[in-house]
């Protein structure tokens, strides 16, 4: 019972979400939108913000595991943009509240996880940590970020996949050449 209230209540958020802007959401319409009362809402979670992030966290764990080994950046930021395109609206209104920094930091963890399962695929001989490499790494991250930062600032209106499909052709082989750069630079060696 217990999983399928959480569920209820995830499934009421979104859907109110899909319709009005964070601000105008309550845990009371929250509560009268999936038939439970308030009590059992607060049995779960103290407060939006942490149906908010444990949202995000679902959401990050899925990506995960449907991308255990990730052999381009731009296929797992393609699906990324696909989810995005799916739920413009909740996404968009999350953006645009007071708790934008919980989107914020959850797309900053998906952009640090993508790397990380993108560099373990590919250079998985590649053992040591070095400044080079958390440089390149963090670089990357911010790449992915920014891309993401400035489609929603522009308020999700472009075709994020297509654009991501091309600039992979334009990219092709970049990240081959700034890890051979970085191991030019550094004492690690595939």
């Amino acid at each position: 019972m217990s999983s399928q209230t959480k569920t209820a209540i995830r499934d009421a958020f979104l859907k109110l979400l899909s319709e009005r802007p964070l601000s105008r959401i309550t845990v009371r319409d929250i509560t009268d939108e999936c038939g439970i009362n308030r009590n059992s809402f607060y049995y779960h979670y103290p407060d939006i913000p942490t149906l908010i992030e444990e949202i995000f966290s679902e959401e990050l764990s899925r990506i995960i595991r449907e991308h255990p080994s990730i052999n381009s950046l731009e296929d797992c930021l393609i699906t990324a943009a696909n989810f995005g395109s799916q739920n413009r609206q909740v996404i968009r209104h999350i953006y645009s509240s007071a708790r934008r920094d919980l989107f914020e930091q959850y797309m900053w963890r998906v952009c640090d996880k993508t790397v990380e399962l993108y560099f373990e695929t590919v250079y998985p001989s590649i053992r040591t940590q070095t400044e080079e490499w958390n440089g390149l790494m963090h670089m990357l991250s911010c790449l992915c970020y920014g891309i993401f930062s400035a489609w929603l600032a522009e308020g999700m209106r472009s075709d994020m996949a297509a654009y991501l499909e091309k600039m992979s052709e334009v990219n092709r082989g970049l990240t081959a050449e700034l890890v051979r750069r970085c191991q030019e630079k550094s004492s690690f060696r595939l």
